[in-house]
C-alpha cells in the first residue's frame, strides 16, 4: 500500500466544516468519481481508489449527479440495435 501526504491550510478544511479524516475521505471520493467520469479509471478500479465497496461508490456517483454508467443513451441504443442486426 502507499501512503500519500500533503499539507493543506487550516482555512481550506474550516471552509468545507470538515475535520481532516473526513476531508481526506470525501478528497478521495472526489478524485476518484472525476476520474471515472473522465472514463480513465474503470468503476471498480474507481471504488478501490475511493475506499468504498462498488455499491457504495455507485451511491457516490448519484450524490455527484453522474450515472453509473460510461455509455450515453444513445450509445447503448446503437450497442442494442448492433446485436439485434447480428
Amino acid at each position: 500500500m502507499v501512503h500519500i501526504a500533503f499539507d493543506i491550510q487550516e482555512g481550506a478544511l474550516s471552509s468545507v466544516r470538515q475535520d481532516p479524516q473526513t476531508f481526506a475521505r470525501e478528497l478521495r471520493i472526489a478524485a476518484a468519481v472525476k476520474w471515472y467520469e473522465m472514463q480513465r479509471v474503470s468503476q471498480g478500479r474507481a471504488a478501490e481508489i475511493a475506499g468504498l465497496s462498488r455499491g457504495e461508490f455507485i451511491d457516490a456517483l448519484g450524490r455527484y449527479g453522474l450515472s453509473p454508467f460510461q455509455q450515453t443513451a444513445d450509445e447503448l441504443v446503437q450497442d442494442a440495435e448492433e446485436a439485434n442486426r447480428g
